[in-house]
């Protein structure tokens, strides 16, 4: 299919891109100060607003924002601005699917519409360097739907890439391979091999099985033998390969597949070249267990890993180059809630995300979810 895309900020890995190296500075952003005027900690120098709250007609675009918003990314567009996608974790029935806000290029919002529709628990997903964005669908026959953030064509499934719990997708396009993860508590760690470059039509799924019992080790990959999972489920297929305990988000960068587990807050790194797969984080053995409840998580162009929780202390955590773990925001308020879809824009001066549930935690339909974008120095 042909897609009329507006670009992006991405190119090998999913991540990488902006067409130029950047220096972190979220080492140097200090503590977190008392809440701000809509409930965020956040470091000396930064702001936030609110961009959208579920139920309510988004700025500039008579379109109401979708309930309990999840996984999102940030598109570039030809005019200097750019478009941050969300999706809606909840049923066809009461919306679910994606939507989209487009910003110009100094920020402010110009409209917001709905991207992908009559698909159900849209969880988190992934982008793609050719500037489409992957919706995942967590529920037993889930898929991947493909996305026109800009919403100009129709949402597309990839039966190919697996019917299971679906949770998130990152690509590395210089060796035509998507990595899955799976959010059940014996989930598993997938890869699609895609038969043709920037096209998702076909390929061979496979899954993971670390060799010498675990759990960091030597991948080696096996096929499974019906994606469509028609009378086995998709993980159950191949016995040898090895379960994780609640795949959550992931992210590719500069050749490293990073991804957590929620079940044992974890952050894995797997290594395209290598085949090595590694712990980057354990709360259970960290001497700094600040960093609960992981789940969506980005990585900037310097290499820091930002980790959003579902729960925990309701922040989102950076773990540095050099392994320092440093929370950027905390979402006071909002205890039965999870942070989810952390994305930068494209001066990495801002930062999107939301409360899924917001306030009132205890709604199941995650009608007072609330996106925000905070505004800082996160890099120099």
């Amino acid at each position: 299919m042909g897609w009329m895309m507006a670009g992006t900020m991405l190119s090998r890995c999913s991540s990488d891109g902006n067409g130029g190296s950047v220096t972190s500075n979220i080492a140097n952003l200090g503590p977190l100060r008392d809440p701000d005027e809509n409930g965020l900690r956040l470091p000396e120098g930064f702001t936030s607003r609110v961009v959208a709250r579920s139920g309510m007609e988004v700025e500039s675009s008579g379109y109401v924002w979708h309930n309990a918003p999840d996984g999102g990314a940030v598109f570039v567009t030809d005019d200097g601005g750019w478009i941050y996608v969300s999706n809606s974790e909840t049923v066809s029935t009461v919306g679910a699917g994606a939507s989209a806000v487009r910003f110009a290029s100094n920020g402010d919002i110009v409209d917001a519409y709905r991207i992908l529709e009559g698909t159900n628990l849209n969880c988190a997903g992934g982008v793609t360097p050719w500037g489409t964005w992957l919706s995942c669908e967590e529920l037993s026959t889930g898929q991947v739907w493909e996305c026109d953030p800009l919403g100009q064509s129709s949402a597309v499934v990839r039966p190919s890439m697996g019917v299971f719990q679906h949770e998130a997708v990152a690509i590395d396009e210089a060796n035509r391979h998507a990595y899955m993860t799976e959010d059940v508590g014996d989930g598993r760690f997938y890869r699609f091999v895609y038969d043709a470059p920037g096209d998702l039509s076909a390929g061979e799924l496979q899954v993971a099985e670390v060799m010498g019992g675990g759990p960091e080790g030597m991948v080696e990959w096996r096929t499974v033998p019906d994606p469509s999972a028609a009378d086995t489920d998709t993980r159950l297929q191949v016995p040898s390969s090895t379960p994780f305990d609640g795949g959550e988000g992931i992210w590719c960068h500069q050749g490293i597949v990073y991804f957590s587990t929620k079940g044992d807050n974890r952050i894995w790194a797997y290594d395209t070249g290598t085949a090595m797969l590694t712990i980057l984080y354990d709360a259970a053995t960290s001497s700094t267990p600040i960093l609960t409840g992981v789940d969506n998580l980005t990585v900037s162009p310097a290499g820091d890993v930002l980790v959003a929780e579902d729960g925990g202390n309701m922040e989102i955590v950076a773990i540095t180059a050099e392994g320092t773990l440093l929370p950027l925001v905390q979402v006071t308020g909002h205890e039965e809630s999870e942070i989810t879809g952390p994305a930068f824009d494209p001066s990495l001066q801002r930062l999107y995300f939301s409360s899924q549930r917001g306030p009132n935690g205890g709604d199941p339909l995650g009608q007072s979810g609330i996106t925000y974008e905070v505004t800082g120095p996160f890099f120099v």
